[in-house]
């Protein structure tokens, strides 16, 4: 059964002069045609923007490539469904039965989507500067985590820039196989390129982290051959 939105409202520290658009944000098209979509799409947007100006603000040398890639690694689908997990948005969610039978409260996509209309729905509801607050409190551990001296490119942005390099075209991804259920499936992706007349097979629990292990095991190729 699905909790109170109020609970879930003043564990976030958060009080909304239209309770509505708390509600609203909470809620999956498969339960209503008054969803989140919406407001999903302007904390997207907003979200977008408060983590780019505080990288802007916090790593002032660092050029525009950096700065995209380190906004990537924290404004991602993953990162915002383990924010979600943690606040434990997924006991509010508004979900459709066939959502609800198959899982839909634990899998990313949803999760993220919904965090993100909650920031939606209190620009909406507050404005800008809370809004931009609230985002800071919410990634203030991530953002305190942050330095340069750590941060690398992924395999996906590395085996790109070595096309780019050698003037080669782009690597190639083909979706080989989905397996398991909707909230538990397992992706297999094929990774080939000019450099290599070897394909690399990756897998993972979203077809990016697939791609990802296929680039890295690509790499992984390229750089034997060089041996």
């Amino acid at each position: 059964m699905t909790r109170n939105p109020e609970v879930l409202c003043r564990k976030l520290g958060l009080d909304f002069v239209n309770p509505q658009l708390f509600v609203t944000a909470l809620t999956h098209r498969s339960a209503s045609a008054n969803n989140n979509e919406r407001l999903e799409f302007l904390g997207d947007s907003i979200l977008g923007f408060v983590i780019a100006q505080k990288l802007y603000d916090t790593f002032p040398n660092s050029c525009e490539g950096v700065l995209s890639r380190l906004r990537a690694g924290l404004v991602n689908q993953e990162t915002l469904a383990e924010l979600a997990r943690k606040l434990q948005i997924g006991d509010y969610l508004r979900l459709g039965s066939g959502e609800l039978k198959s899982g839909g409260f634990r899998r990313e996509s949803i999760l993220s989507d919904a965090l993100e209309a909650i920031l939606g729905a209190l620009f909406k509801d507050q404005g800008f500067n809370v809004c931009q607050e609230f985002i800071i409190q919410l990634f203030s551990e991530k953002l305190a985590a942050l330095s340069l001296d750590n941060w690398q490119k992924d395999p996906k942005t590395q085996l790109q820039e070595l096309m780019q390099s050698k003037k080669m075209d782009l690597p190639e991804y083909t979706l080989i196989s989905m397996s398991g259920l909707a909230h538990e499936q397992l992706f297999s992706v094929k990774c080939t390129t000019p450099m290599s007349d070897k394909s690399s097979i990756g897998t993972g629990v979203s077809r990016k982290k697939a791609e990802q292990s296929a680039a890295e095991q690509m790499l992984e190729t390229l750089t034997k051959g060089k041996e």
